[in-house]
């Protein structure tokens, strides 16, 4: 290797240094033209754990808020699914893909979560026309014998593991479940699995049943093999096992909950959505479990995601894969980015700064007035979307709480009731889709699955269009960032030019006359920084409100869909 050195002045090359930009990470492959960063969040800020979660499943839902669909091939056949370090490949499975409606869900191995870390990401990359699709892979967790998802058009259940585990008998399916289509019973419909070893557990032995429930009255069995049942009475969840009985967790009907039972180290434990409700000693000769099982009996409702254990499930563990699975906007974040995208940084001072005002030369003059253009826009845009922020996240607040508590979904009051709200105006635009359809009105017919895509469709896009206003002006922003710091690089180094070429001129080299053109050149550079350094704090401070704001319309949007399917959409299979 060939070494080259280069004598420079310490304060121009200290200079040099500060001021040149930082690395964005490397593109995985320059022919995918997008990706999707998902960001699992265990830290004080997120869903907070303390021990690492290994081969875990996680669900990544896609939306037109976090990719771009136009861009992506129409089948999603073009996914690829990076680890954190954007060089490991990771095994992925496709739920759904409906480039349409523009919504997908994938489910990724994710092969560690480190507790107590914001940096658990993972990259989903797409718009690559040549890539052919990646060849299917089953994805579950760590440890689980059996995983039903309920993802098959035929409406037969089979383990997502490949593992031969199959229903005995079609069941109806709710194509706005959960994660992808839940099933769905109706108190008569059980969904029985033949004795299998996977489906077994000897006495004491460790084993863990988690499932995700929608019941439309606190009342019926979720899983019922051998001694051990799982049902739903009184409001609660009661578990039995053999003569051992206890129960816990308070469940109001109509909405999602995620349950858990896991048996180990001499303990029954259970778990109702990611906490602990009660725990009961095993007897000495805790009876074995086996034989057939039956999944929804005398339950009415939704069930998805039911799964079998060989192991027993963590606390941490349940807290997590319930987090992951019901969409915490505390754990996940998304972020979509284009190729060729970076991000800014700011440079940062690195010599001497002097105060001979009256030196400064012409281009140096030039240069501050510049940047002092530049501050006054990064300040009005600051103040102006500060303003936007606070108004937005006051009318949301009250939004909120009003369309929680209305009983109707269509009683909500909307943007004249709640100025400012972005929710608000989502609301509208939902309201303004179901009274184009009738919805509400006397006779008018149930929506149908297309219906409700075709809604959920026109209020997603409006979000983006809300995100779009959030995020409007943020561009001069990153200028002020970026340009500033190089702007005032440009007048430092034309500034020490001339001074030097009015030293060689006049033939007096002495350290009186460099030290003023020196120092006034120098002024240039803290000019730019003088812009960069607030921006940047602004421009932070800013993108954090957005997209915590970005994130509760997601949200809503998810909330304010599945309302209207509870209360106005069709309860039978046409």
């Amino acid at each position: 290797m060939i070494r080259v050195r280069f004598r420079l002045p310490a304060a121009l090359a200290a200079l040099v240094l500060s001021t040149a930009p930082l690395c964005a990470n490397a593109w995985w492959n320059v022919d995918f033209k997008q990706r999707t960063t998902v960001t699992l969040n265990t830290g004080a800020e997120g869903v907070t754990t303390t021990e690492a979660i290994n081969n875990v499943a996680v669900p990544v839902r896609l939306h037109s808020g976090n990719f771009d669909f136009i861009g992506a091939k129409p089948d999603g056949s073009d996914l690829r699914v990076l680890a954190a370090d954007d060089k490991t490949p990771l095994k992925f499975s496709v739920e759904k893909f409906d480039s349409a409606n523009e919504m997908a869900v994938l489910w990724v191995q994710v092969p560690i979560v480190a507790p107590g870390s914001d940096k658990n990401q993972l990259f989903v990359y797409a718009g690559n026309p040549a890539a052919a699709a990646e060849p299917a892979a089953p994805v579950v967790d760590a440890g689980a014998a059996v995983t039903l998802r309920f993802e098959q058009a035929d409406g037969i259940a089979r383990d997502a593991a490949g593992g031969g585990v199959v229903a005995s008998s079609p069941v109806g399916l709710d194509p706005n479940g959960l994660i992808g289509p839940s099933a769905r019973l109706d108190g008569t419909r059980v969904i029985g699995l033949a004795a299998n070893d996977r489906l077994k557990a000897a006495s004491g032995a460790p084993y863990t049943i988690t499932l995700w429930a929608k019941p439309t009255a606190i009342a019926g069995t979720l899983y019922a093999q051998g001694p051990l049942t799982i049902l739903l009475e009184r409001g609660k969840v009661l578990v039995r096992l053999g003569r051992l009985q206890f129960e816990g967790g308070d469940l109001p009907p109509s909405a999602w909950v995620h349950i858990g039972v896991a048996l180990g180290a001499g303990k029954a434990t259970l778990y109702v959505n990611g906490a602990q409700a009660a725990q009961a000693d095993l007897p000495a000769a805790a009876p074995a479990i086996e034989g057939a099982v039956r999944l929804g009996q005398g339950f009415n409702g939704l069930l998805d995601e039911v799964q079998v254990a060989g192991v027993t499930r963590s606390a941490d563990w349940m807290k997590f894969s319930r987090a992951a699975q019901g969409a915490d906007a505390k754990l996940v974040a998304s972020q979509i980015q284009k190729e060729g995208e970076a991000e800014e940084s700011e440079g940062a001072p690195g010599g001497y700064i002097g105060v001979l005002a009256k030196s400064l030369t012409v281009d140096a003059i030039v240069v501050i007035a510049i940047c002092g253009v530049m501050f006054l826009v990064a300040v009005w845009v600051m103040f102006d979307k500060t303003l936007l922020i606070r108004k937005t996240d006051r009318g949301n607040r009250s939004f909120i709480k009003s369309f929680r508590s209305a009983p109707d979904v269509l009683q909500s009051g909307g943007a004249q009731a709640h100025p400012g709200s972005s929710l608000a105006r989502l609301y509208d635009s939902g309201l303004q889709q179901l009274q184009a359809r009738k919805v509400g009105q006397p006779d008018a017919p149930a929506l149908t699955g297309p219906s409700l895509n075709a809604v959920t469709a026109a209020v997603s896009a409006d979000l983006v269009r809300e995100n779009q206003k959030l995020n409007s002006l943020m561009v001069l922003l990153t200028i002020a960032i970026s340009g500033g710091p190089f702007l005032g690089l440009f007048g430092t180094v034309v500034g020490v030019m001339i001074t030097f070429a009015a030293i060689a001129a006049a033939g007096d080299v002495n350290v009186n006359a460099i030290a003023p053109g020196i120092a006034a050149a120098l002024l240039a550079t803290v000019a730019g920084l003088g812009v960069a350094i607030p921006a940047l704090i602004g421009y932070n401070y800013l993108a954090s409100r957005i997209k915590n704001i970005s994130s509760d319309m997601s949200i809503f949007v998810d909330e304010f869909i599945t309302r209207v399917a509870e209360q106005y959409g069709q309860t039978e299979r046409p």
